[in-house]
């Protein structure tokens, strides 16, 4: 087997997914075409160095359809004998990419990849393409559907956090990543996005709430304690699932959970010998990837489970671990894997994660897969694990190491 390695990792500003966002006017075609472009100008790369690219992006429809890794390779500099793959695994749609790409080239199919992803969500509304779990009663009924904000919730009432737990992650976010920025953490993969006329769009995360305290934090409302206790009732639903649990207690709000926002990210992946031949110093390997279904109620478990897994394959333990990017889908989440593996939070998502910056839902595997290795060179760390959760119940992870 060949090694894969990650020579470069990029990715745009995060803007509020809505009307007034910075990158409203931005299509999810142009800011694909841009992160490809910026690979391919960093790296040197001549329009064919690739062998394809591999491109997540959830909700494929509209503009976000039609195979829209390989319209964003007709719309790049890139040459039109790269092909492109769109994939969608939910929310870790972009570390798949990666990780499909990494076991493309260990396999011998081509010397190297452009793998991330894309979720313009202000544009593109999230569900809008239909999800038969959700709609087909015949599936719901049998899987004891519940939206995501629900099955946020019953891990915190199966796994014991209270609000001020949920509450109090989410301010360490905010502060985590003002910090990351204010120290220029991310100054290496930032790709500031620019209009048709080249002039800079956006060239920081904008979703961010650095100001966010518990006082503020304390006076919202459960956003899915209505959903679950009123109309259309799925506390019911989860309590027929998991009899045992008396109530579910409604802790998490739009402050202690991902946000909505548009972004896109790349990843440079290769074998040795493509680095050689255009002279690129390879920045880490990838050592190992793992994918796990779970439970489809509970839904958001998936990074402890597919964790055992990847770390059990690879004869490795949880202390090997230098680092540790848990996608911040809701506070409960990256609690119970702290909880889980009795990991210490200060690596944990060390520069903030999605709650406070933002989950463009196709793009945020590739995202964190880049902050990992970023940080793992500014801290002089060997290796990281990154995971997240996802919808429909299951998990996906991705072990670097540094070169």
């Amino acid at each position: 087997m060949t090694d894969a390695y990650i020579y470069d990792a990029v990715r745009t500003p995060r803007g509020k997914g809505r009307k007034d966002g910075s990158l409203h006017e931005v299509t999810s075609l142009r800011l694909s075409a841009q992160v490809l472009n910026a690979l391919k100008e960093r790296n040197n790369l001549d329009g064919h160095a690739v062998e394809d690219v591999i491109w997540g992006n959830v909700t494929q429809v509209g503009e976000q359809g039609g195979c829209l890794a390989r319209s964003a390779v007709l719309a790049s500099d890139l040459d039109e004998s790269i092909p492109g793959l769109s994939i969608n695994r939910f929310c870790a749609s972009g570390m798949e990419a990666v990780n499909l790409a990494a076991n493309q080239v260990k396999g011998g199919a081509g010397e190297a990849y452009i793998a991330g992803g894309v979720e313009m969500m202000g544009r593109v509304a999230m569900g809008s393409d239909g999800a038969a779990i959700a709609v087909d009663p015949s599936l719901a009924m049998k899987t004891y559907f519940v939206p995501q904000g629900i099955s946020a919730d019953i891990i915190a009432t199966e796994f014991g956090f209270s609000r001020d737990d949920v509450d109090a992650l989410a301010v360490e976010s905010q502060k985590r990543a003002k910090a990351a920025w204010d120290e220029g953490r991310f100054a290496r993969s930032i790709v500031t996005v620019r209009d048709i006329n080249g002039l800079p769009i956006l060239d920081h995360d904008e979703f961010m709430r650095p100001e966010t305290d518990m006082q503020a934090l304390g006076a919202l409302k459960p956003s899915f304690k209505d959903m679950g206790e009123n109309m259309p009732g799925f506390d019911k639903v989860a309590i027929m699932k998991y009899p045992h649990l008396e109530r579910i207690e409604h802790v998490h709000h739009a402050g202690n959970s991902s946000g909505i926002v548009d972004g896109a990210a790349g990843v440079l992946v290769g074998s040795r010998a493509f680095g050689e031949k255009y002279g690129l110093t390879p920045r880490a390997r990838i050592r190992a990837t793992a994918k796990i279904g779970t439970d489809p109620t509970i839904m958001l478990t998936g990074p402890v489970p597919v964790t055992e897994k990847i770390l059990a394959e690879n004869g490795m333990k949880v202390s090997d671990i230098d680092l540790f990017e848990v996608n911040e889908a809701f506070a409960a989440v990256v609690l119970r894997f702290q909880q889980a593996f009795d990991v210490d939070p200060g690596i944990v998502n060390v520069n903030g994660g999605s709650i406070a910056m933002g989950h463009p839902l196709g793009a945020t595997g590739a995202i964190i897969i880049g902050t990992l290795l970023d940080e793992l060179e500014r801290a002089d760390k060997e290796i990281g694990l990154a995971t997240l959760c996802i919808a429909s119940g299951m998990g996906a992870a991705t072990i670097i190491e540094r070169v």
